[in-house]
């Protein structure tokens, strides 16, 4: 008879093993601060990612990496993942001008040829289905439902559809190579050596209205082409 998870388990991420005593590649996600040290040191993790208290991905409901976690990874030859909520390329600088060494993507990537989730059509328009992994949709589809000792903590949405993914990878990794022109890293891993975090109102300039998205425009075009010779 399998054994159901105890209260205490996540089975939407479950936290890393060791079983040898020596330091083995493993990610232990969805941290708080307090865990970070003792994940690390205890269990082995390589890598920790930002979590209830210190990240939120768009597809998540459970913020900014606070430099503390980032200093007790890193003083344990660890390593830090940002997690998740990026909307821009910006987002993604600014999670390693914090000084994280790895940034967690979802919703950026989302909606492409590559990506995983349900392909839907609607009014001539092309839809990706986009879920997060602690949403009921995923932990129906891996686990067989939600279990009754927890509740779902995900959303399941449609993007729409955006055509390959190298161009969005182009666009993330353009937006990292102006960031450190402006502040001078010659690598990226002088960024975080050379940011400085400022408040502002807001990040993206929609003074003419929002910035019309190319690939989203050229994948519906095309869909409307296909559409149109089927008919």
């Amino acid at each position: 008879m399998k054994r159901a998870p105890s209260p205490s388990q996540d089975i939407a991420h479950p936290a890393p093993t060791n079983t040898g005593g020596s330091r083995r590649s493993s990610v232990a996600h969805s941290l708080t601060k307090d865990q970070f040290g003792v994940v690390v040191r205890r269990a082995g993790a390589s890598v920790v990612g930002g979590g209830r208290d210190t990240g939120v991905g768009n597809e998540c409901d459970p913020s900014m990496l606070t430099s503390a976690n980032i200093e007790i990874a890193h003083g344990l030859n660890g390593h830090v993942i940002a997690d998740g909520g990026c909307v821009c390329p910006g987002d993604v600088a600014k999670g390693f001008g914090a000084g994280a060494d790895f940034v967690m993507l979802g919703g950026m990537l989302a909606g492409h040829d590559e990506s995983g989730g349900e392909t839907i059509e609607e009014n001539g328009k092309l839809f990706k289905q986009f879920y997060g992994m602690s949403s009921s949709t995923a932990m129906t589809k891996h686990v067989g439902g939600v279990a009754e000792y927890r509740a779902s903590e995900g959303k399941t949405v449609k993007v729409p559809f955006r055509g390959a993914v190298s161009g969005t990878v182009k666009e993330i990794m353009g937006g990292i190579r102006s960031t450190c022109t402006y502040v001078g890293a010659s690598r990226l891993k002088e960024l975080s050596k050379r940011t400085t975090f400022i408040r502002v109102t807001q990040q993206i300039n929609e003074v003419f209205g929002a910035a019309k998205n190319e690939r989203e425009e050229t994948a519906s075009r095309q869909t409307a082409k296909k559409v149109k010779i089927a008919e």
